[in-house]
């Protein structure tokens, strides 16, 4: 409460702090991590060795040139390889590769420049390609391209723009659920623009750990999608709390207190529950998670601390003017009192606690049901030709350079180093390992370096299971036989490789981050409640909330059962890094709900009334703010789930869902059915733990007469 009687002080300090670092954080800029830095395994390895020489990987890009007759295409070719060569844009421009029947041929090259600067210098490339396409339509002349610059670009330019799209959206959404839900302007402005202000700081401290710490390009995508639906939930809590004491008829002062001492303490412990759970993504041994976690954690923290430092300030401030701008027709639950919102919940609530064995097994049932289809789950990197959407000119050309010439876009690279690269039986085994690899394998040696690459197509896709299966034989066989008692490091890389061993990782990676993340669960319910058996059940409605957004998730991206009504489609697999992500975010979010629920359910109980009165009161008080708060989070998530990657597209779906499911059928169902069962034991501590320290989760005045147990819920009509 100090912030409240602090007022200038609070609310100056807040605003000095999000420009500061906001400033700071521009000024220095934000580093991304390279593609050696992301690498794991025998595939990192490999960049590694190449990134210690000083070689870049040039980036490189195929054009594939088609007509509809053999060698139809060579004026055209030639025409375009003259252009390319004008744009001074590129280097090792190759004689056209013609395909098996004639029809097609393929140029080869790569942009000049660093390989990290190629994405801003391969637009000259573009246009000129795009020319020879126009010009060679009226002749039936087809040109495709396909890369790593130009797919650089796009991805670059997608996420831009995906993550403007989210920010124009999200923000009006929420903004719109949050007038509908207060109704009144200031009241609905207050959660959106602390979270705003959180999200913007939290962007200009980030920017200045990743100097630390580099990141991958989606990580703000991810950051905004958090910032924003934890950010108005806290105040949306907290704005709640404050509203309904002074509905039921506090004044200004005694209605913050309250809420400073209940809602304020949840969402503290809610904020801190998932902070320690994201921080289990450093368990993973993967960059991705790891700046997925510093992301995450800075930005829950920066909004836990506005809610309960600045908020307080801003509503004492603000006084009954919280409710200026009143929207007719939506202001009419502050006339109704403080158990307006919790009308239908009571409804929902009667058979529930009249049959809470019936009501447990069926919503069981249905939860484990949608998680079903998840035991089917295939995982893997996804291509950019599938990030895209089939449609995508970039997929296309992918597509179609690939039917012609497996394994041409995305080749295996083998990287040999040997203090001598030159002998006589390296060399010897770097051309026999050569020819072996087929048509189109290509040597590079790097003598000065004492490294050599082999590139080396891979048949069907260069992602399919045929390309796997001969990833796998190049790995554990052919290669090792090349050099077999030779004093030399050779490894694989390339981009299969790079998604196989990264996927491996995954699966090393899960079980400490699982189990870390279960541990500190149990820990903070245990610390919070003195209950085992609340701590269990968290970990347990939490799981099945998982589970079913696992399900969801592998039947409309894997099957593609529905996709085409969200404008995705099916591409057979989830990406790789989204289920060990979808499993920490979601378990860090469902404490929102669970510790703000499970406190006014203790607060209750603690005041004296029974187990089956304390769910009753406790889950009707906390259904306008849990509602509101889920509504939000599905609506921001579901932004995220009309973005153009597919990725952000899995993501958004798989986090949406999962929440909708939480907040209804878990807080709704589940968990009241499931706690009126275990009855006096939800609340009993162990001999073994009663030197736990109490936590106190009531006010020391209630703010409405309990329910009796038998007491009708009120409908709020």
């Amino acid at each position: 409460m100090w912030s409240a009687h602090h007022r200038k002080a609070a609310i100056l300090g807040w605003l000095v702090f999000v420009v500061l670092a906001t400033v700071i954080g521009g000024a220095v800029g934000t580093v991304t991590a390279s593609d050696e830095e992301m690498g794991v395994g025998d595939s990192g390895r490999a960049a590694e060795i190449l990134k210690d020489a000083g070689i870049d990987e040039p980036a490189a890009e195929l054009v594939m040139v088609g007509a509809r007759t053999a060698d139809g295409w060579r004026d055209a070719a030639a025409d375009l390889s003259k252009a390319l060569d004008a744009t001074g844009e590129v280097r090792g421009l190759k004689a056209p590769l013609p395909s098996e029947d004639g029809k097609d041929a393929l140029l080869r090259f790569a942009i000049k420049g660093p390989s990290d600067e190629a994405g801003d210098r391969v637009q000259p490339v573009l246009d000129a390609v795009d020319k020879a396409r126009q010009d060679g339509a009226g002749r039936g002349i087809s040109v495709h391209q396909f890369g790593d610059a130009s797919s650089e670009k796009e991805l670059s330019d997608l996420l831009a723009d995906d993550l403007k799209k989210a920010e124009f959206t999200a923000v009006p959404l929420a903004l719109g659920i949050l007038l509908i839900a207060f109704g009144a302007v200031v009241a609905a402005l207050l959660p959106v623009g602390l979270a705003l202000t959180a999200c913007v700081a939290a962007f200009g401290l980030l920017s200045l750990a990743s100097h630390q710490l580099h990141l991958f390009e989606t990580t703000y995508s991810v950051m905004f999608l958090m910032g924003l639906a934890v950010g108005v939930d806290y105040c949306l809590f907290y704005l709640r709390r404050e509203r309904d004491e002074r509905a039921a008829g506090r004044d200004a002062e005694t209605a913050l207190r309250i809420a400073a001492a209940t809602s304020g303490r949840a969402v503290l412990v809610s904020g801190l529950t998932v902070m320690v759970a994201m921080a289990g993504m450093f368990l993973s041994g993967l960059l991705l998670f790891k700046g997925f976690a510093v992301a995450t954690i800075l930005v829950v923290c920066v909004a836990m601390l506005g809610s309960v430092t600045v908020l307080p300030a801003l509503l004492a401030g603000l006084g009954d003017r919280i409710d200026a701008g009143r929207i007719p027709f939506l202001n009419r639950r502050a006339k109704k009192g403080v158990h307006a919102s919790g009308g239908l919940a009571g409804k929902v609530l009667r058979p529930v606690l009249a049959r809470p064995k019936f009501f447990a097994v069926g919503a069981a049932v249905l939860l484990l049901s949608l998680a079903a289809p998840a035991l089917g789950m295939k995982t893997e990197q996804l291509g950019l030709e599938k990030q895209f959407g089939s449609d995508a000119p970039l997929s296309v050309a992918y597509q179609k350079i690939t039917d012609e010439f497996p394994g041409g876009p995305a080749p295996a690279r083998v990287v040999v180093k040997a203090d001598d690269i030159g002998a006589r039986p390296v060399r010897d085994a770097l051309d026999s390992l050569t020819r072996k690899a087929g048509d189109g394998a290509e040597l590079t040696v790097h003598k000065a370096s004492g490294v050599a690459e082999i590139a080396v197509p891979l048949p069907g896709t260069g992602t399919d299971a045929e390309a796997k299966k001969a990833l796998h034989q190049l790995r554990d066989d052919t290669v090792p036989a090349a050099f077999e008692g030779m004093d030399v490091e050779a490894y694989v890389g390339g981009d299969l490789a790079s998604s196989e061993d990264f996927g491996d990782q995954l699966g090393r990676g899960i079980v400490p981050v699982f189990a870390f993340i279960t541990a500190v669960t149990f820990l903070l319910m245990l610390f919070c409640f003195r209950s085992v058996v609340i701590a269990v059940t968290s970990i347990a409605l939490n799981l099945l909330s998982v589970g079913a957004a696992y399900g969801v998730m592998t039947a409309v991206f894997q099957h593609g059962w529905g996709a085409e009504l969200i404008g995705s489609e099916k591409v057979g697999a989830i990406e790789n890094w989204m289920p060990l992500f979808v499993l920490v975010v979601l378990f860090g979010l469902s404490m929102d709900y669970h510790v703000f629920v499970v406190s006014r359910i203790r607060e209750s109980r603690d005041r004296g009334m029974d187990n089956r009165a304390a769910i009753r009161e406790g889950i009707t008080r906390t259904a306008g703010a849990v509602t509101g708060a889920a509504v939000i989070m599905v609506a921001v998530f579901a932004v995220f789930g009309t973005l153009s990657m597919q990725d952000m597209q899995q993501m958004g779906v798989g986090l949406g869902v999962a929440v909708l499911l939480d907040a209804t059928v878990v807080r709704m169902l589940l968990l009241p059915s499931l706690m009126t069962l275990l009855g006096e034991r939800n609340w009993h501590t162990p001999r073994y733990l009663r030197w736990l320290p109490k936590i106190s989760h009531e006010e020391a005045e209630p703010t409405a007469r309990p329910y009796a147990h038998n007491s009708p819920v009120p409908s709020g009509r």
